[in-house]
């Protein structure tokens, strides 16, 4: 029996990758897979393991870069509805691992839960906000999780409370494969103050990071309380280009993928900025975006 048996219509061979991320970089799939629920997705990592064979879990892409030559193995998306349900229980919304953190902040707001407003201008899925602890300089969606339903490598389903969970600066415990779903337990607010405070958010977000081009993704952790770009900008940084991939003028730690850009020169980007920001600062930066 081959280890793709019964699973033929969710996976696909050589698929293109460079579509499914933010940058549209990188090479293609060996295998690309699509469950359509939770029992597939479970078969699928099992067999896998079995056969071990690598598996990636790709959410948004948001925050990836793809090598040029691609990933071996099977690469899963978590497109189906059923991993992006959202439903609200009183103060609490569970919320599918596959659904986008805006959309929850959306519910969150028309329901008159505040909290997770400030987090607005975040791309990406929950599942991926919540492996990376996705936030701003006050707030994150650690503080807000009670309970996460997680898949491990070896295709076992368990759930985790707030007690075994543990958040700090772009890092959780919630290192599995696959997160399944997560619960957040919010504050009831007035809806129309929730949307308001959203709304600036969302402005003040947007006015502060490269807009109407969607090739771009935040390339740095801050440091220590202090912002990657003021280290960049310090370390006279600003603009910088290698290829395709160029540091933004308007803001110096999201990287702008243009026309022909490759991983390649991201990588090479990348270096250049870290070895030439601990010359002139002495301060090592750290890559918030994920190189696979």
């Amino acid at each position: 029996m081959s280890w793709t048996d019964g699973l033929e219509h969710i996976l696909r061979q050589d698929e293109p990758l460079a579509p499914w991320n933010w940058l549209r970089l990188g090479g293609p799939a060996q295998y690309f897979a699509e469950p359509t629920a939770v029992e597939e997705l479970q078969t699928l990592v099992q067999r896998c393991r079995q056969e071990e064979i690598p598996v990636r879990l790709l959410g948004a892409g948001s925050n990836v870069l793809i090598p040029d030559t691609g990933l071996a193995g099977v690469t899963i998306a978590l497109t189906a509805a059923v991993f992006s349900q959202i439903r609200v229980d009183e103060n609490r919304i569970r919320a599918g691992g596959g659904a986008k953190l805006g959309q929850v902040i959306s519910t969150a707001a028309r329901e008159g839960l505040g909290g997770l407003e400030a987090l607005v201008a975040i791309p990406g899925t929950i599942g991926g906000g919540l492996h990376g602890n996705a936030g701003t300089q006050n707030v994150d969606m650690g503080q807000w999780t009670d309970e996460a339903t997680v898949m491990t490598r070896a295709g076992e389903i368990l759930v985790r409370t707030r007690e075994d969970m543990h958040f700090s600066y772009r890092k959780s415990t919630l290192d599995e494969l696959v997160i399944l779903d997560a619960v957040f337990v919010l504050n009831p607010d007035d809806p129309r103050e929730v949307t308001r405070r959203m709304q600036k958010e969302w402005i003040v977000r947007r006015a502060q990071q490269p807009s109407g081009d969607v090739s771009c993704a935040r390339l740095f952790k801050d440091v220590g309380g202090i912002e990657a770009r003021e280290l960049i900008e310090e370390a006279g940084l600003k603009a910088t280009r290698v290829g395709g991939a160029e540091l933004s003028e308007q803001h110096p730690n999201f990287l702008i993928a243009h026309h022909g850009c490759t991983s390649d020169d991201v990588i090479r980007l990348i270096d250049l900025v870290k070895t030439q920001v601990r010359e002139r600062t002495g301060v090592d930066l750290a890559t918030e975006i994920e190189i696979w």
